[in-house]
């Protein structure tokens, strides 16, 4: 989960790359979430959230009497793709539909991990212990 310190460093330790953050959250904190995401884990995040309107939804919806009540956006969208720099390639998109687009340079991760690596030489494993426990029940790290 996006916002669980724990969860992304085990994803990290994976060695991920490109961090896919799906969400429905189109506050400007989210923004700053993924932007905090590709600086911790040095990677490229793809953050795609949706562009919703009342009329995307059928007339006879169980809750359109609430739906009736809210503004015509429902959620106003955000998605963006972040550099491990934590600038944006493209994005964000707000409020209107649309596919995002970017070239990734790969090259920047390598690059961009010798400032930091949250789990490698910056990682402080002389202090600090962390395991991952799999599905088997055996530990990871």
């Amino acid at each position: 989960e996006n916002y669980m310190p724990l969860a992304r460093m085990a994803i990290y330790s994976r060695g991920v790359d490109i961090y896919v953050a799906p969400t429905a959250d189109a506050r400007e904190s989210w923004q700053a979430t993924i932007r905090h995401i590709a600086l911790e884990g040095r990677c490229f995040v793809l953050s795609c959230n949706q562009f919703v309107t009342k009329k995307d939804y059928p007339k006879d919806l169980a809750c359109s009497q609430e739906l009736a009540k809210e503004s015509e956006v429902l959620c106003r969208g955000g998605s963006a793709i972040i550099d491990p720099n934590g600038n944006y390639l493209a994005g964000p998109l707000f409020d209107k539909a649309g596919i995002l687009f970017a070239e990734l340079d790969i090259s920047l991760i390598a690059k961009s991990r010798y400032d930091f690596d949250v789990v490698g030489h910056y990682a402080r494993w002389d202090v600090f212990e962390f395991k991952i426990k799999n599905n088997s029940g055996k530990e990871r790290f």
